[in-house]
């Protein structure tokens, strides 16, 4: 079976599943859309999901367990660039008897796979998958989840958790209600919650990274990390040859860091919640004190400033993978 049959076949199941025994609307598009062009979706109802496809044109799928014609206006816009769809509500949102569950809706999308994507939904969860091109999500209902992504990705939500995945670019993350997973970057990440733990894994560019509301664990940072918390511990093993150095610090839990031995960074640590302790080779600057921890790995380098209010410091060394 070749990709068109594939690509069709999956379209044929994301249909099938999604107008169900008892959908009571559906509504069906195909648009005019050429590689390298735009798709944007503005929508006040409903959880999204698009895919990239070797084919042109773009195809637009809505099916609801409501009868969405009675409160929603509906407009697919074509031009020689891109491609709009707005889904309006005419009035105010009914709480009784009506359309208030937005799960009830789903918008399935495919565009070809070299696409920029702007995608913003008021009512439910995003899934974004197999496209290069600029990627930016936002909804204020649901989770995000991202992956393979040949471009810079720009992700929100009020409502939900993030999950980003193989991406080759630039990655920005930001959730007022959940935690943040990534995994595989090749690029500069930030990462942002106020509501729950972030974990990072395998970033070549720079990070930052806080939360309120958990812990931070980074692995495999290969650029310089900027990671704090509130609310948890936070954990920053470095990739091997890494001395671009950060800022590490936790008002909420303990400081851990593992760094290549051979690493050249200037260290400057300290706890108020604990004492400071390294298994690294440090030239030590100043009067030794258990709290604290100033001097040079391999005559030192950019700064790597480690703060813990809430607990103690400790570094350890990041061994190299064994050569083949």
């Amino acid at each position: 079976m070749n990709r068109m049959s594939i690509a069709a076949a999956l379209w044929l199941v994301i249909g099938l599943s999604a107008t169900s025994a008892w959908a009571d609307f559906k509504m069906e598009r195909a648009l005019k859309l050429e590689p390298g062009g735009s798709f944007t979706l503005e929508a006040d109802i409903g959880s999204v999901v698009l895919t990239g496809e070797s084919a042109s044109g773009a195809r637009v799928l809505v099916t609801s367990d409501v009868d969405l014609d009675r409160d929603f206006d509906f407009a697919f816009d074509e031009t020689p660039g891109g491609v709009k769809v707005t889904i309006k509500r005419r009035g105010p949102r009914r709480l009784f008897g009506g359309w208030f569950r937005d799960n009830d809706t789903r918008i399935a999308i495919q565009v070809p796979t070299k696409t920029d994507v702007h995608l913003n939904t008021s009512g439910g969860s995003i899934r974004t998958s197999h496209v290069e091109g600029v990627v930016g999500v936002h909804t204020s209902g649901g989770s995000l989840d991202i992956s393979a992504i040949t471009g810079n990705v720009d992700g929100d939500t009020s409502g939900g958790g993030i999950r980003m995945r193989d991406v080759r670019g630039h990655v920005d993350a930001n959730t007022s209600g959940g935690s943040i997973s990534i995994v595989d970057v090749r690029g500069d990440v930030r990462a942002n919650t106020s509501g729950g733990g972030i974990t990072i894994d395998d970033v070549s560019g720079d990070l930052q990274a806080s939360t309120s509301g958990g812990s931070v664990d980074v692995r495999g940072a290969g650029g310089r990390v900027d990671a704090n918390s509130s609310g948890g511990g936070v954990t920053v093993r470095f990739a091997p040859g890494n001395s671009k150095g950060g800022v590490v610090s936790s008002s909420g839990g303990s400081v851990r860091t593992e760094i290549d031995p051979s690493a050249r960074v200037s260290i400057d640590a300290h706890a108020s919640g604990g004492g400071v302790d390294s298994d690294v080779p440090v030239t030590i600057q100043g009067k030794v004190e258990r709290a604290s921890l100033r001097g040079d790995m391999n005559g030192g380098g950019p700064t790597l400033r480690l703060r813990s209010s809430g607990g103690g410091v400790r570094i350890t060394g990041t061994s190299r993978p064994a050569s083949r």
